[in-house]
């Protein structure tokens, strides 16, 4: 197997050691940029690793910088994938990657998951079981099409309580998020429509030919027909497992069933992925997040390192106070102490964001 300049592999296969280049003179000196915590998630040796930031400990800074901190040691930018929730997040934080370091990071990918998946399927999207060119439909172009699927379907237009498009939408997207079948999301979230749940699952078929016929894809297709390809071509699965040898993800907590998935297929040859996030804030259970993917990291990746940064660098100390003991009392969590950086009305720059 190949390994990235400047990089050695002792032993055993996808095991790497990170090292700086004999003739390379560091540009970055992480030890007085970074506080003790972020310095250890940052240098950590390749490996599963989970980095639990509290709010406002320099979660972003601690990502950023260990992207920069693999490049300087050897791994090439292309080896290297970033997934964030926001394309502004991922913005920033390429740009901050491109601020730290002189070197050309323009083939290191980074984005949202939908972003990457998207980017995947445009290279590969007849063994996805589409043509080239496909598109991506908005949200009022996928209700139009649901609409006209139940209109199709020999449905009373004028029955009210079969749910409208704009509904059947929702349905489908947490099903396909959650690893869950349509009667069980029935069941769990929309048991007034229970009675429908043959005719529902008639339409999501309807649906799926019409967008094949059509050549278009929804929004959470972007993932799940990403996720489907890598799973069933091992040669195209193989060729992204060898090239991301290096996966960073962005608030882990907010993960979903089928992002968790699509994390594991791309780190499941190489397993240096380093997952950053929260446990104490969820914030897209709309979507299916499931806070327990983090919670369950070290179990999926045993061995896995785990780091903690506490200190904050937003609050004052009476109101830390108050966070610290709203947590206290999670028994689901990672136990941690967020300390305060700031003094009253002072804020410390070093580490911050």
């Amino acid at each position: 197997m190949p390994v990235a300049r400047g990089m050695i592999a002792p032993r055993m296969a996808r095991q790497y050691t990170l090292h700086r280049s004999a003739s390379a003179a560091a540009r970055i000196d992480f030890a007085s940029e970074l506080n003790e915590q972020q310095l250890a998630a940052v240098t950590a040796p390749p490996g599963p690793a989970l980095v639990i930031a509290g709010a406002g400990s320099g979660k972003t800074r601690t990502l950023t910088y260990r992207v920069a901190y693999l490049v300087e040691n050897g791994v090439l930018p292309q080896n290297i994938l970033l997934l964030t929730f926001t394309n502004k997040a991922a913005r920033e934080m390429l740009d901050r990657v491109a601020n730290l370091l002189p070197n050309d990071i323009s083939g290191l990918w980074g984005g949202t998951f939908h972003s990457v998946g998207n980017r995947i399927l445009r290279r590969h999207p007849e063994a996805a079981g589409f043509a080239a060119g496909f598109s991506i439909m908005d949200r009022e172009d996928q209700q139009d099409l649901l609409d006209s699927v139940i209109a199709s379907s020999g449905i009373d237009p004028k029955d009210k309580r079969f749910p409208k498009g704009e509904v059947l939408a929702d349905v489908f997207s947490f099903a396909i998020n959650t690893g869950r079948t349509i009667d069980q999301v029935l069941v769990e979230k929309y048991p007034h429509f229970l009675e429908f749940s043959e005719k529902i699952a008639h339409a999501q078929k309807k649906y799926e030919e019409k967008k094949r016929s059509a050549n278009s894809l929804d929004f959470d297709d972007l993932l799940e027909k990403t996720l489907l390809l890598l799973q069933g071509n091992a040669a195209i699965a193989e060729r992204y497992q060898r090239q991301f040898q290096f996966l960073l993800v962005d608030e882990y907590q907010d993960t979903n069933r089928i992002q968790a998935d699509f994390i594991d297929i791309l780190a499941k040859q190489q397993r240096n992925v380093m997952v950053v996030g929260d446990d104490a804030q969820s914030i897209y259970s709309w979507r299916g997040a499931n806070f327990k993917n983090i919670l369950d990291f070290p179990n999926r990746y045993p061995g896995a390192r785990v780091f903690k940064i506490e200190t904050n660098y937003r609050s004052v100390p009476d109101i830390l106070d108050v966070a610290n003991s709203a947590i206290a009392g999670n028994v689901h969590q990672f136990k941690k102490e967020l300390v305060a950086a700031r003094r009253d009305s002072d804020l410390g720059n070093r580490g911050c964001f």
